[in-house]
């Protein structure tokens, strides 16, 4: 599972220190695309071919499943961990998210997110907002009882 936050620079080629604990969970190989909230994704190639199977799967004739996969799959790059631990981040997507100098790594459990401070910042604010929190915690069952 991808866990924690690093904040991490990049170099003037574009390429970004991964933190250690995720580099061998991207052993079998991993790509980056575009997410949600203007922040970009690495995923897995096990993971991004389940997300593949699921575009696939869904209805062409819906103007919002093509858009969604010129999203996903017009941005999606296969990336490489460098000898010392660095991804490529192509430039159209540096220039999506106006990632310059500094980034945050961010997992969420079966893959990361990049994003820049700015950005991550306002996420933690949402994140830290208690009255909002509580709302959120009671659509999750903590109870110890599961169903099924």
């Amino acid at each position: 599972m991808f866990l924690g936050q690093y904040h991490h620079f990049l170099d003037e080629k574009g390429r970004l220190t991964i933190p250690a604990r995720f580099r061998e969970l991207l052993e079998g190989g991993a790509f980056i695309t575009q997410g949600f909230d203007r922040c970009l994704w690495v995923l897995t190639t096990t993971h991004f071919e389940e997300v593949y199977h699921r575009l696939n799967d869904m209805n062409s004739a819906d103007q919002s499943v093509r858009i969604l996969r010129r999203q996903i799959l017009s941005n999606a790059y296969p990336v490489e961990i460098d000898k010392i631990g660095r991804i490529l981040v192509p430039q159209n997507l540096r220039t999506f998210i106006d990632l310059k100098n500094e980034a945050v790594v961010a997992g969420v459990g079966d893959h990361f997110e990049i994003w820049t401070p700015a950005l991550w910042n306002k996420q933690v604010t949402q994140i830290q907002d208690t009255e909002t929190n509580n709302q959120r915690y009671a659509t999750l069952d903590l109870s110890g009882h599961h169903n099924g």
